[in-house]
């Protein structure tokens, strides 16, 4: 990993009308990390994506991207965003994996652009790269919503991204896919050379994943190494979510919010 920033937040704040949704966020992303944004809901976390995708401004503070203000940044080909799509996916959508996969090169081949060899074997390779080649060929309102994320993935990562932004992407994954889920996710950062940034809830079963935590609630209580982050303890991620947060031992700590410890 290197020392170079592929995002750079410095002093944001965002208010909708009267209320402070984020203040002061100072958050750096480094080349290769896999980052854990996690939080309450209504922490913040969703409309700090949409700041550093460019759909809403800030207030104030500043939003570098690969070291370029950005109002001056033009290379959104460069980020890749998967939002919670498996939950609300019209599942009558007429498009094989391959097609669904394949439209994620548009915006480099332009709408009408014939798909090449070199073009297929990358479909391929994406598809591949998620563990879905079995299924190119079918079509994609008959895959289950673990599988149907998948193939969002390879979407996003087709035309070779440097970073890619997931927003809780388990939302609709069976449990037991889970774990293999974020396996998929490990190895795309680790064997792709893909920065991630994971939204999620799941903090216990991502942290021998991830290599960095930012935890989110209106303001940045902790961003750094992922062993720092797990030193704390109960009182502190309470205190964070500013209600009950109960750590849960299985193979990592795993955390419930407003439960009781088992």
């Amino acid at each position: 990993m290197t020392n170079e920033f592929i995002i750079q937040i410095t002093d944001v704040n965002f208010r909708y009308e009267r209320e402070n949704v984020l203040e002061q966020i100072d958050l750096n992303v480094p080349r290769g990390a896999f980052l854990g944004l996690v939080g309450p809901n209504g922490s913040g976390k969703s409309t700090l994506l949409k700041i550093i995708l460019g759909l809403i401004k800030p207030q104030s503070g500043e939003v570098l991207l690969f070291g370029q203000p950005q109002a001056k940044f033009k290379e959104w080909d460069r980020i890749g965003y998967v939002s919670q799509k498996a939950n609300s996916f019209n599942s009558g959508f007429p498009a094989t994996v391959f097609e669904v996969v394949a439209s994620g090169l548009t915006g480099k081949l332009g709408l009408f652009h014939f798909i090449g060899k070199d073009q297929q074997k990358e479909i391929n390779a994406a598809i591949e790269s998620v563990g879905m080649s079995q299924f190119s060929k079918k079509n994609i309102g008959e895959l289950s919503g673990g599988q149907q994320q998948r193939v969002f993935i390879a979407r996003a990562i087709v035309s070779k991204p440097d970073i890619l932004i997931l927003d809780e992407p388990t939302v609709g994954v069976d449990e037991k896919n889970v774990k293999s889920f974020y396996n998929m996710l490990e190895k795309l950062n680790k064997e792709r050379e893909i920065t991630l940034i994971l939204v999620t809830h799941d903090i216990g079963t991502i942290t021998n994943k991830v290599t960095h935590v930012a935890c989110l609630n209106k303001k940045l209580h902790f961003h750094g190494l992922v062993e720092d982050f797990e030193k704390f303890n109960t009182d502190d991620l309470s205190s964070i979510y500013q209600h009950d947060v109960h750590l849960l031992s299985h193979e990592h700590a795993h955390i419930e919010e407003g439960g009781t410890t088992r």
